[in-house]
């Protein structure tokens, strides 16, 4: 599976697009330097309306860790969906993935650091390992770490500081041993992604995606 490109920091993404992404990691981005990156970051700049609209979906597309193939396939399924608007299936759908999952448990400090406890076999759905991070979790489904996995650097550490101090209503987790279990207890909505973003900025960029 290729990478997502994270060369650019992760504090710059976010100061550029102007918004904090849990899914990142990197918290405090615009505590600091609230402007964009670089020597002209704090210089006023008109953005097009297809920059404003490319912005947006962005914040989608990095804090869910997504490569534009896969976020327009996402759409193009989103919108076989009549019965709600297309982009909030698509939330509910990206909430539902199971590196997102792991990650709004806090049992990772990111969603990268997620995708690997997946990809790594560490991670249980119904008492068997599944290793695709795009994974769809369902309502009642129980997700479990493995003790291997409950020792991993990026499970300590999210056990430590997490990046978002609350699990969504649809999860719930308790303890097991020495590490934790969960349940999907109910879908997702769109309203529990984790920033703020204009849904119709994402309509529009996408309309022509069929």
């Amino acid at each position: 599976m290729a990478k997502i490109d994270m060369g650019r920091s992760r504090f710059k993404i976010q100061r550029r697009l102007g918004v904090e992404l849990p899914g990142l990691g990197k918290a405090g981005a615009l505590e600091r330097k609230p402007y964009g990156p670089g020597q002209h970051g704090m210089a006023r700049k008109k953005m097009s309306d297809f920059t404003i609209r490319l912005v947006e979906k962005q914040k989608v597309m990095f804090n869910y860790g997504l490569r534009e193939a896969q976020m327009r396939n996402y759409v193009k399924k989103s919108k076989k969906i009549k019965t709600m608007s297309w982009v909030d299936a698509m939330i509910i759908t990206l909430e539902s993935r199971l590196d997102n999952v792991v990650f709004r448990l806090n049992w990772a400090p990111s969603t990268p650091g997620a995708r690997q406890l997946v990809s790594h076999k560490h991670i249980k759905v119904n008492g068997k390992t599944v290793n695709v991070p795009g994974f769809m979790v369902k309502p009642n489904d129980v997700i479990e770490i493995s003790d291997k996995g409950a020792k991993t650097a990026s499970y300590l550490q999210a056990k430590v500081r997490p990046r978002i101090s609350s699990i969504p209503a649809f999860l719930t987790k308790e303890a097991s041993g020495e590490k934790e279990k969960a349940k999907m207890v109910a879908k997702p909505l769109a309203e529990d992604i984790p920033f703020a973003f204009e849904k119709r900025l994402v309509i529009e960029y996408y309309w022509k995606v069929k």
